[in-house]
């Protein structure tokens, strides 16, 4: 079973999209995925336009290839060196802890990933 950041099993990042390298809802890799498509991220429309100016239009459909385009509130499997670009820029997308592959590290601080995350077990409980 595939890990994920946290050290437990990897779990699904998106069916509906259906995301993943194997296109199985998983954020799963092997050597033939060059891009490390690793991160769970939740799109937003301000990371959307950042991925467009860098050339990988995600929010286009591209049906040939099955690909419905993305929109914001989706969550997907980026490519981890594109997670890495965006929160340099200032532009990173949450991201979902349990559903990152572990081989995001290779690319991604786990403290940066952590402060970005929608599940982050370290977090505070809010007091609202």
């Amino acid at each position: 079973m595939p890990i994920n950041v946290l050290g437990e099993d990897l779990q699904v990042c998106s069916m509906n999209p259906r995301t993943g390298w194997f296109r199985d809802g998983c954020c799963n890799t092997d050597g033939n995925d060059h891009g490390v498509h690793t991160v769970c991220a939740i799109m937003t429309d301000e990371f959307l336009e950042f991925s467009a100016s860098k050339g990988n239009d995600l929010s286009t459909p591209r049906l040939e290839f099955g690909f419905v385009g993305l929109s914001e509130g989706d969550q997907w499997c980026l490519c981890a060196p594109r997670w890495a670009e965006a929160l340099e820029a200032g532009m990173a997308p949450k991201v979902v802890l349990a559903a990152t592959h572990a081989r995001t590290l290779d690319w991604c601080e786990m403290a940066d990933l952590k402060a970005y995350a929608v599940d982050n077990p370290d977090a505070s409980p809010s007091t609202d």
